[in-house]
């Protein structure tokens, strides 16, 4: 059986195409990612350009799917769809245009389901990790162990929201970064009294933030799934991202242009992230919640 899963996210649409394997497992026939920036004009309505390229981008999806020979597939929304006005305004025509049917899900539920995407790709040793989706409406936090979640919570700080309320000036100022923190200080003490009652060395990041850091520093990967970066390292990266301007931060080889006008505000994020937990060391997971929807699907995921 051939399925397909799709995430629409604020800033990227995913798509992963997989056959089913007779001993249950699966095998990846195809992955896109799209930058649509969905929430490009504001999380509190999608804006016509930004409404006009997700419906071209699902319709891409929806062609792909057929041509490949879906037999099933699952679509789900995030924060902008979650957020903005005419979400359901934009499900309802994407379900005019295509097969595609969105599924809005809560931000507690995408914690959940990064949780079992990402317990699939990394090895989880003893203790706990806080694992730390960075989307462009919401962030997830989950602090967990292999089998048990024992905190996780979604706040709405995506990085297409901290640059857009926050960063004025390119490069970002030191003024525009201890405003976000303060910002931080305020929105995410529900993080800071989980992190007193859980100690949390490593910080598991699953989004195209970390793959940046990853893409940055690991030159070869000794595992297909997942890389281990220390806080030296991190912190070699963030300085050239905090303090370049967006034409030299176009040159940096492993950042992709998609990604250059938001990076420094979630570079401001991981940074509040690893000094407030004390994390010791960064992994990086190639799966996230899709892997998770896939499980959920009763697809056990095959390293």
């Amino acid at each position: 059986m051939r399925l397909a899963v799709i995430d629409c996210g604020t800033n990227t649409f995913h798509l992963l195409v997989v056959d089913l394997l007779p001993d249950s497992s699966f095998k990846q026939i195809y992955r896109l990612r799209e930058y649509v920036r969905l929430g490009q004009e504001g999380l509190n309505r999608i804006g016509d350009a930004p409404f006009q390229r997700g419906l071209d981008c699902i319709q891409l999806f929806d062609k792909i799917m057929q041509e490949l020979g879906v037999d099933k597939h699952r679509a789900f929304g995030t924060e902008a769809l979650r957020r903005a006005s005419n979400g359901a305004e934009f499900i309802q025509a994407v379900k005019n245009l295509t097969q595609v049917e969105i599924q809005l899900i809560s931000g507690n539920e995408e914690a959940r389901l990064i949780h079992l995407g990402v317990k699939q790709a990394i090895p989880f040793f003893q203790g706990k990790t806080l694992i730390m989706d960075i989307g462009g409406g919401s962030v997830e936090f989950i602090i967990a162990g292999e089998e048990e979640v024992y905190w996780a919570q979604s706040f709405p700080i995506g990085v297409q929201v901290l640059f857009s309320q926050f960063q004025k000036n390119d490069p970002i100022t030191e003024a525009e970064i201890e405003a976000i923190r303060d910002f931080f200080d305020q929105i995410l003490s529900p993080l800071k009294t989980a992190l007193r009652q859980h100690q949390t060395p490593t910080l598991t990041g699953a989004s195209g933030s970390f793959e940046v850091v990853e893409d940055m520093l690991v030159r070869e990967k000794h595992n297909p799934l997942y890389s281990i970066i220390s806080i030296e390292d991190f912190y070699k990266v963030h300085g050239k991202i905090t303090l370049a301007d967006r034409n030299s931060r176009l040159k940096m080889p492993g950042l992709p242009p998609e990604r250059v006008e938001l990076i420094a505000v979630a570079f401001v994020l991981m940074d509040y992230i690893v000094r407030l937990a004390g994390i010791r060391q960064i992994y990086t997971s190639a799966y996230a919640m899709k892997e998770g929807m896939l499980l959920e699907m009763g697809i056990p995921i095959l390293k």
